[in-house]
């Protein structure tokens, strides 16, 4: 939609992973919320999957990818909060497209990763809670939609779900998210990376 430049978010942590071979390599694991794929799991839930880099990019359809790297203090909370059970009671497997951060009967990528960091920010489970915070202290993207356009979308898809929506849509993207982290201090630098280029292309927005 019109503001909204990524649509897929996840946690990428260096770590060490072992090999099909039993060698233990460094490297960044990546710590996704997938929607199903229709037949094993329904489009309208999402799983949990820890994959790598190339899972991530190989199936984008832009050239580029946008990298918010949290100051160190929050890296070390998300990382507490991501190898702790913590993380997977945080998730919510009824999917929406645009599910809205202030209501808690769908979630997204974007907004598994803002209740995630929540958590490692306040130090708290506790879903209510995090929900409560959320809402005095962070201000969502609003997607711009008619009535028509409200009325066929989820005849036209079915992880398209507004019951968690009022009169606006509300939802979490990539430039609400950085938004806030740079508001509040947690976000340390915001980069883009060419894909087609590499690691090397990193520059600022």
């Amino acid at each position: 939609p019109e503001g909204t430049s990524y649509t897929h978010g996840a946690f990428w942590v260096y770590q060490s992973s072992v090999t099909p071979d039993g060698d233990i390599v460094k490297g960044y694991a990546v710590y996704n919320l997938y929607t199903g794929d229709g037949e094993e799991l329904p489009v309208t839930r999402s799983r949990l999957v820890q994959d790598y880099p190339f899972d991530f990019t190989a199936a984008s359809h832009e050239d580029d990818v946008a990298v918010i790297i949290p100051t160190r203090e929050v890296q070390r909370r998300l990382l507490g909060v991501i190898a702790s059970p913590d993380y997977a009671a945080l998730h919510v497997p009824e999917y929406s497209l645009v599910s809205n951060p202030a209501d808690a009967r769908y979630q997204n990528c974007n907004e598994f990763m803002l209740d995630v960091l929540a958590s490692g920010l306040w130090e708290t489970a506790d879903y209510t809670q995090i929900k409560v915070n959320l809402a005095a202290s962070f201000k969502p993207a609003r997607i711009k939609a008619g009535g028509l356009k409200r009325l066929f979308a989820p005849l036209a898809d079915s992880r398209l779900r507004l019951g968690d929506q009022g009169r606006v849509i509300e939802t979490v993207t990539f430039e609400s998210l950085s938004q806030f982290m740079q508001d509040y201090g947690y976000a340390g630098e915001i980069l883009r990376v060419d894909l087609g280029a590499g690691a090397s292309a990193f520059t600022l927005p």
